[in-house]
């Protein structure tokens, strides 16, 4: 079954006043108890804001970009349902709990690919219909590609 994972950046819940944060932790713990019982939850949990660490594939780690100088993960949840639809109707039901919206995003490996070097090649994965009916596709011929 697929796994989807919904985020929302960092900074996306500043607008929130301090008063009104207990009834929104509720509000979102309420969605993920309700996604549990319905056995839909796979993991999930908010993320410090803070300068990230890089890690080469040398292993050499360097400081990253500080949140407030690029978009970057403030929360997610990683949820196993049968459609993206349905990934959908849980987006939105966390993003009204959280008051700020949601990113929905199929993980790779749920199309049975463990690393980038598997998909080389499998263009049977890919959704071409949106690379041709792309504006900028227009008048090309892109059937020896696809």
């Amino acid at each position: 079954m697929p796994r989807f994972l919904i985020s929302f950046d960092d900074g996306s819940m500043d607008h929130i006043p301090d008063g009104d944060w207990p009834e929104v932790g509720e509000a979102s713990h309420a969605v993920v108890r309700e996604a549990k019982a319905a056995g839909v939850w796979i993991f999930g949990g908010g993320l410090l804001r803070q300068q990230a660490t890089i890690v080469g594939t040398d292993g050499a780690a360097t400081l990253g970009p500080f949140p407030e100088t690029k978009a970057v993960v403030g929360g997610f949840s990683v949820i196993e349902v049968p459609t993206r639809e349905e990934a959908l109707k849980w987006a939105a039901r966390i993003a009204k709990g959280c008051r700020c919206a949601q990113e929905v995003r199929e993980i790779m490996a749920q199309l049975g690919i463990r690393s980038f070097d598997e998909l080389v090649g499998r263009g049977d994965l890919l959704d071409t219909r949106r690379g041709i009916e792309h504006g900028k596709a227009r008048g090309l011929e892109l059937s020896r590609i696809f």
